[in-house]
């Protein structure tokens, strides 16, 4: 099979996005091109005319346990654990440029 891609149009490329490669990298990329080219070519000549189109190859399940309440921690044993607390809420610093 002929390559879709040679060593001059990988130089080209090369060139026009100000790229300095060696002669050994100008060789290698229009090897690796070529084989990317070529896998391109493959995919494409798949027949998937009876392949219905989905987001993901496997069915997406939620793998985190059910958000049901239970018992809460008590609010000043919260609190006392805090660096600062203030009228039963976290005390924070500002964010942003606001004023205390």
């Amino acid at each position: 099979m002929e390559s879709r891609i040679n060593t001059d149009d990988v130089a080209k490329v090369a060139r026009l996005a100000r790229l300095r490669l060696t002669d050994d990298e100008l060789d290698r990329f229009t090897h690796q091109l070529s084989d990317i080219l070529d896998h391109a070519a493959d995919m494409e000549a798949l027949d998937l005319d009876d392949v219905e189109p989905m987001a993901r190859p496997v069915p997406l399940a939620n793998v985190l346990r059910a958000d049901e309440p239970g018992p809460a921690l008590d609010r000043d044993v919260v609190l006392g654990s805090a660096p600062a607390a203030e009228d039963g809420q976290f005390r924070v610093p500002p964010v942003l440029g606001e004023a205390p």
